[in-house]
C-alpha cells in the first residue's frame, strides 16, 4: 500500500489542482460546501470515509493513490493489491484476450509498463532484444525504445518515440507515479533518432487513420495498430493499473506476415 506522512487535506489540493478544478467546482460535484473543503484542504476539518470516496472518485484518483488518502485521515485503507497471478478470474480474462488474440500480438503490462502476460505472437518480437533489456521485469517501452531493443527495427522510429513519449506524460499526469516520472526521463535520454527512412503516413488507408507501428522482420515490413483495454469498475489495485495492449495488421501485406509466423512458431 501506498503510505504517506502528508497530512489528507494536503492531498486532496494537490489532486485537485493537478486535475486543473476550483474548489466551488469540486464542492458542487462532490456536494459538499466550498466552505468544508476549504477547512479540509487547510487542516481545520478531517474528511469521513464517505467524503474521501466522494472527493476521490470527482478527482479521478488511482485506487493506489486513494488508499494514501484513507492512511493520512486515519482509515484503513479500502482497497487490496494482489499479485497477477492472485486475481482469479480477472487474470483469466486478461490471458483468454491474449490467447485469443494470435496471431496478432498482444500484451498486458502495469502502470510502469513491467510486462505481466504476453502471447506466443507478442513474444516473439523479443527474440533478439539485447539479454539485458529481457530481464524479469522486463519494462516494454525500454525493451522498445532502448538501443538495443526494437527500436533498431522500427522504421518510423522518430515519429513512433514520439507517440510513445506523448502517451507516457499522459499518464503521469493523470497518475502522478514517481517511477513513471523516472522511467519517461530514462526513455527522453535514449539518442533522438533521425535519418529515418519511413515516414509516419503508414501503409495503405491505415495511415489516413492513425499513425502504425512500422517494423522490420524475417517476413518483410510489417505495420501495426494498436488498441488499449482496461478493466472498468476495479476493486484491486493491480488491476486498475493493468492495461491490455492488442495490436492488429495494418495492411493485408501484415496479416499474411503474422499468419506465417504463427505458422513457423507452431
Amino acid at each position: 500500500m501506498t503510505a504517506t506522512t502528508e497530512p489528507v487535506g494536503t492531498l486532496v489540493r494537490r489532486w485537485r489542482e493537478r486535475r486543473r478544478r476550483s474548489q466551488l467546482d469540486l464542492s458542487l460535484a462532490a456536494n459538499v460546501s466550498a466552505r468544508h473543503l476549504s477547512c479540509i484542504e487547510t487542516g481545520r476539518a478531517s474528511p469521513s470515509r464517505e467524503m474521501i470516496a466522494r472527493l476521490c472518485e470527482e478527482l479521478d484518483v488511482p485506487l493506489r493513490d486513494r488508499n494514501a488518502f484513507y492512511l493520512a485521515a486515519g482509515f484503513a485503507p479500502v482497497y487490496a493489491e494482489r499479485a497477477f497471478a492472485d486475481l482469479g478470474e480477472a487474470r483469466a480474462a486478461v490471458e483468454y484476450v491474449l490467447a485469443g488474440h494470435e496471431p496478432n500480438p498482444a500484451l498486458a503490462v502495469n502502470v510502469h509498463w513491467e510486462l505481466l502476460a504476453a502471447n506466443r505472437a507478442a513474444s516473439a518480437f523479443l527474440g533478439d532484444v539485447a539479454p539485458e533489456l529481457t530481464t524479469p521485469p522486463i519494462n516494454v517501452l525500454r525493451a522498445t525504445l532502448h538501443p538495443g531493443g526494437l527500436s533498431t527495427r522500427i522504421r518510423n522510429l522518430a515519429q513512433w518515440r514520439a507517440h510513445i513519449l506523448r502517451r507516457v506524460r499522459r499518464q503521469l499526469e493523470r497518475t502522478a507515479s514517481p517511477r513513471l516520472a523516472e522511467l519517461l526521463a530514462e526513455l527522453e535520454s535514449y539518442p533522438v533518432p533521425n535519418g529515418v527512412a519511413a515516414s509516419d503516413a503508414g501503409r495503405g488507408r491505415a495511415g489516413d487513420l492513425v499513425m502504425p507501428m512500422q517494423i522490420s522482420s524475417e517476413y518483410g515490413d510489417l505495420a501495426l495498430l494498436y488498441t488499449m483495454t482496461v478493466f472498468g469498475s476495479p476493486r484491486d489495485v493491480t488491476l486498475d493499473e493493468i492495461a491490455i495492449e492488442t495490436f492488429f495488421p495494418a495492411d493485408a501485406g501484415t496479416a499474411a506476415a503474422l499468419r506465417a509466423m504463427a505458422t513457423t512458431r507452431g
